[in-house]
C-alpha cells in the first residue's frame, strides 16, 4: 500500500482561504481557474477551503482533486 508522506506545508481541506494566499500566494490562479475566487470574499478569513468549495457545488472528488493540483502547484 502506497503511504503518503505527511508534510505541515500541505495544503488540507481544513486551510482557510485568508492562510493559503499568505502562506502559497501562487494557489490564486488554481482557485481562479477551478472558478473559485474567494480570494475578495469577506467569509475567506473564515472559511474552509472545504467549505467554500462546498459552497460553490463542488463534491468531495473534486475537492481533493483541486488540493492535490495546489500541492503540487505550492
Amino acid at each position: 500500500m502506497k503511504t503518503e508522506k505527511k508534510n505541515k506545508n500541505n495544503i488540507t481541506k481544513e486551510i482557510t482561504f485568508t492562510e493559503l494566499m499568505k502562506k502559497h500566494s501562487n494557489a490564486a490562479n488554481i482557485l481562479f481557474e477551478s472558478g473559485l475566487h474567494c480570494i475578495g470574499c469577506g467569509m475567506a478569513m473564515y472559511e474552509t477551503l472545504e467549505q467554500g468549495c462546498m459552497a460553490h457545488g463542488m463534491n468531495m472528488k473534486q475537492i481533493n482533486e483541486l488540493i492535490k493540483k495546489l500541492n503540487k502547484g505550492k
